[in-house]
């Protein structure tokens, strides 16, 4: 008999590091490298976001 857990359907499993990459397929590790690319760039614009108000505040507390 099978459990209610089986008939939704399974989250995937984001990347973890440092994770085991042995058993991942070819496209797997694709779809990784394309998750934290895209993880990257949104870390990325969120400093450089963080950088400007750091440094508009620093401009306006000189004057």
């Amino acid at each position: 008999m099978a459990s209610e857990d089986d008939d939704k359907p399974r989250k995937k499993v984001a990347h973890e590091i440092g994770q085991d990459l042995s058993l991942l397929s070819v496209d797997e590790l694709g779809e990784r490298i394309a998750l934290l690319t895209a993880e990257i760039d949104r870390l990325r614009a969120a400093e450089a976001k963080k950088r400007a108000s750091k440094d508009a505040a620093d401009r306006f507390f000189r004057s």
